[in-house]
């Protein structure tokens, strides 16, 4: 099995279509389907669904895909770190981030990066805890900032950022606000939420904290964007349950503590590949991420 190989494996994956992968990799489509029914060969194991609208994964290249991208990724950060101890580091560099993680400015780390490393790439995605998660352990992501739980898995390492604790938003008018007293979670039985999905960080803080009181709660207004749920609360829509900095994007929504609240906080954190595995180009973001922080 070459490492050739296991590429063009993954880019048939990720494309879910030969003629894509191969042009993607510049390539041509019969090099490519040869390349993959030698490595189907080797393995005795067909990898793909093959059909005329393109290719699906079979159970056994689902179980290749994530063990690919994970040598793949020691691949590129071994070669990077020889280039490191030569004095250049280039390559790249791929960032996840969930909106708005406490204890970091991406924007402003991305850029002092680029100062420091004038010639390596960044790329920067940005999605919900659990998808980063997965894309950290999968070697798709150099290091993700986002929330970090006990599931996390044992592949990844985690530097902590900050803890913050979960307050509950909502408009001025709202009846929880007029009482002048900071709810308990159990307050809010029977209340319109408005929350992100459940892969995101918050969701899944506040779900657990309601899970372990015995609540079940409705999500009736769900969104991918953190504007988009301020504003929903703003318009007197329902009320969120997040992190406590949500609250400076939005001052004139209602802050209000938590009682009761099971010890609910947002974890943020750096999640990495183990040592072996992490690039050059992490560990440069890392340090001056360290330098970053307060005392």
């Amino acid at each position: 099995m070459e490492m050739r190989q296991l590429q063009h494996f993954v880019s048939v994956a990720e494309e879910q279509h030969f003629t894509r992968a191969a042009e993607r990799l510049m390539i041509s489509q019969s090099g490519l389907s040869a390349s993959i029914r030698a490595l189907e060969r080797e393995l005795q194991a067909a990898l793909f669904v093959r059909s005329t609208r393109g290719v699906r994964l079979t159970e056994a290249g689902r179980a290749l895909l994530v063990e690919a991208e994970r040598i793949l990724a020691q691949e590129r950060a071994a070669r990077e770190a020889v280039a490191a101890v030569q004095g250049v580091l280039r390559g790249t560099l791929t960032l996840g981030a969930e909106q708005c993680v406490p204890g970091v400015h991406v924007a402003g780390l991305l850029a002092e990066f680029r100062r420091r490393c004038p010639q390596v790439e960044i790329r920067l995605r940005q999605s919900g805890s659990a998808a980063l998660t997965a894309a950290v352990a999968a070697g798709r992501l150099d290091v993700a900032f986002a929330y970090r739980t006990e599931a996390d898995p044992e592949q990844l390492r985690s530097v902590s950022l900050t803890s913050q604790p979960m307050i509950a938003l909502c408009h001025p008018d709202h009846s929880l606000a007029k009482a002048g007293t900071a709810p308990a979670l159990r307050d809010l039985d029977g209340e319109v939420f408005v929350d992100f999905h459940p892969d995101w960080g918050p969701r899944r803080v506040t779900d657990a904290a309601f899970a372990s009181l015995g609540m079940r709660r409705t999500v009736a207004l769900e969104v991918n964007d953190v504007h988009g749920l301020l504003d929903l609360v703003d318009e007197g829509l329902g009320v969120a349950v997040v992190p406590r900095h949500f609250a400076c994007k939005r001052p004139r929504l209602a802050a209000l503590p938590l009682r009761d609240n099971g010890d609910a906080a947002y974890e943020a954190a750096a999640l990495l590949p183990l040592p072996p595995a992490t690039s050059p180009a992490a560990q440069v973001l890392m340090e001056l991420l360290e330098a970053r922080q307060p005392a």
